[in-house]
């Protein structure tokens, strides 16, 4: 892999792989928390409509440029971040890197298009209210970081939507794509050295004599203080089965080892294999569920880890005192190191598998590039969860599930 930082500013990484499809991804940190003098939802609904029609192609025009190639062109908004990304022939890299450099720097938002576009997004935001598992999590956040930036809804609200205009669509775009806070990626079997000059001609041709302003990328944001209370909410739902989340703040991207920490306890906690602590206890055991998740997110200057489940109404009760006297056997005994062992593998096995993708390669490279600058080699992260003592995790689920501190939120 070969990184490093383009004299306009953009940091950019490419990494050769030994499939004939290729892999380029434009990650731009301006995400929902970026959107202070903009109405909620703004991110979401820019990163919509940069497809929209740029200075060179029509909506038209850029909806089958790759299509027609036989590649795909998509596109997704965080809390921190906007990314755009491509998958194509190796062959056809070049132009879908130029796509995506174009729609981040030369879009116009045609009038006609952005209303078009504006009835896609409130339909998904009334969807995504249709979907309890995805309703509950979103607003489990948003009591959580209650005041932060980070609380914001990254759809927006349907009345938000509706009132932003195009002049804040082009405002936003032009004042927050700048090329310090951008990172371009490319994996695909080339020569690195070749990917690497193309890059740099790329970045130059879409930012001539642009010279890099303050240092954006890898340096955290100012923190913004977080009044962070506990609590215990139910609201009531028509649905035919319960949702709940509890959950509570966990360590930021720049954490360090604590970061790992987390990782691998939500793994083992709740995670994707079906031997999980709570897999085990809640379904194959007991079949009161038909799956429970944890999840662990760091941001810039906090995190969040919850667990989240869905089950029939009469099992709620009983899924949730299950879940917390597992958790307390992980906050009063240490793992074996038999066990430890076991689980630091099935992770690192399941970062190797993801890995082997190139499209989630990509992406998690720009990820990377963003927050710290510089992306790890796998031995670093091998070391690093090798690092991880069954104590730093006991101590982890003391944090996590400290009753004083842990909120719950419950959909009946």
């Amino acid at each position: 892999m070969i990184s490093g930082k383009a004299p306009c500013g953009v940091l950019y990484a490419v990494r050769r792989s030994s499939s004939a499809v290729g892999y380029c991804a434009l990650s731009t940190r301006c995400g929902t928390r970026s959107e202070d003098g903009f109405r909620l939802g703004t991110a979401h609904f820019a990163e919509h409509t940069v497809f929209k029609g740029t200075s060179r192609k029509s909506a038209r025009v850029i909806g089958s440029y790759l299509d027609r190639l036989g590649g795909e062109l998509n596109a997704f908004t965080t809390k921190e971040e906007i990314v755009l990304h491509a998958t194509v022939l190796k062959e056809d890299l070049s132009k879908a890197s130029g796509l995506l450099l174009e729609l981040a720097t030369c879009a116009t938002f045609p009038e006609g298009e952005v209303e078009t576009e504006r009835g896609v997004v409130v339909d998904e935001i009334y969807a995504s209210k249709d979907t309890p598992a995805d309703d509950i999590y979103d607003r489990f956040e948003e009591m959580a970081f209650k005041g932060h930036p980070l609380g914001r809804p990254i759809l927006g609200t349907a009345e938000s939507v509706r009132k932003i205009s195009t002049d804040e669509l082009r405002r936003f775009v032009s004042g927050r794509f700048r090329p310090e806070a951008m990172a371009f990626t490319l994996v695909a079997d080339e020569d690195e050295r070749k990917m690497e000059k193309a890059v740099l001609r790329m970045l130059d041709k879409f930012f001539p004599g642009h010279v890099a302003g303050d240092p954006v990328a890898g340096v955290a944001p100012v923190a913004v203080p977080l009044d962070y209370k506990a609590f215990d909410a139910v609201h009531k739902q028509r649905n035919h089965e319960a949702n709940a989340v509890i959950g509570n703040l966990a360590p930021s991207l720049y954490d360090g080892d604590e970061r790992v920490v987390a990782v691998l306890l939500s793994n083992i906690l709740a995670g994707p294999a079906s031997n999980s602590v709570l897999g085990e206890a809640l379904r194959e055991k007991n079949g009161w569920v038909y799956g429970v998740e944890s999840s662990y997110t760091p941001y810039a200057d906090t995190g969040i880890f919850v667990v989240s489940l869905g089950c029939e109404k009469e099992n709620l009760g009983r899924c949730l005192e299950e879940t917390d006297r597992q958790v307390r056997k992980m906050q009063q005994t240490c793992m074996s190191e038999p066990k430890l062992r076991a689980a630091k593998k099935q992770l690192l096995g399941q970062m190797a598998i993801a890995s082997d993708n190139g499209e989630a390669q990509c992406l998690s490279m720009g990820k990377s590039l963003l927050a710290y600058g510089t992306i790890d080699s796998d031995a670093a992260v091998r070391s690093k969860v090798g690092a991880v003592t069954a104590e730093s995790l006991r101590e982890m689920a003391c944090r996590i599930f400290d009753p004083s501190t842990l909120s719950r939120l419950v959909y009946l």
